[in-house]
């Protein structure tokens, strides 16, 4: 199982809104998702977590700007090289403005604006809580078809009271 992190820029002003990337190219290509990637040798996943958002969406942070708002498992069962666990973050402070890339195209969505039809199906069932200011623990197995989840295990808890998953 690949070790893998996610990153959810969002922002204080009112609207609330969060920044997603259009995935270009590779693994989930087509499909709205948060920023972040595969942990390099002699990696934290901090550490991956800022190289990867200043690599997919031009915008800098620091590790003390990370806050952890948990993980999730997902288990292709059909395709087991698919699977991985994913070390999710939130951030409010960064430098920079959002860029298109090589292989994202960042877009603000608003909080109840997400287009949860453009994303892998897992989103619709922790995204919400992540963006409310929970944390989220979940195991997720996804049907055959590589699309669709066939089941879930979910639990949510304040994100004060969350522990970091490295």
């Amino acid at each position: 199982m690949k070790e893998v992190t996610l990153c959810l820029p969002l922002t204080e002003h009112q609207p609330p809104a969060v920044l997603l990337g259009l995935k270009k190219r590779g693994f989930g290509q087509g499909k709205y998702v948060g920023f972040g990637g595969k942990i390099e040798a002699g990696e934290t996943v901090e550490e991956a977590t800022v190289r990867e958002m200043e690599e997919e969406a031009g915008l800098r942070v620091t590790v003390e700007d990370l806050k952890p708002a948990g993980w999730l498992a997902f288990y292709f069962p059909s395709r087991p090289e698919w699977d991985h666990l994913v070390n999710v973050y939130q951030i409010r402070r960064w430098q920079g403005e959002p860029q298109e890339t090589e292989e994202m195209r960042p877009q603000w969505f608003a909080i109840d604006a997400i287009p949860y039809a453009a994303m892998w199906d897992d989103a619709r069932s922790w995204l919400p809580f992540v963006l409310s200011g929970q944390a989220i623990h979940g195991v997720f197995w996804y049907n055959d078809d590589l699309v669709t989840v066939a089941a879930m295990e979910l639990t949510v808890e304040a994100l004060e009271a969350s522990k970091s998953t490295t």
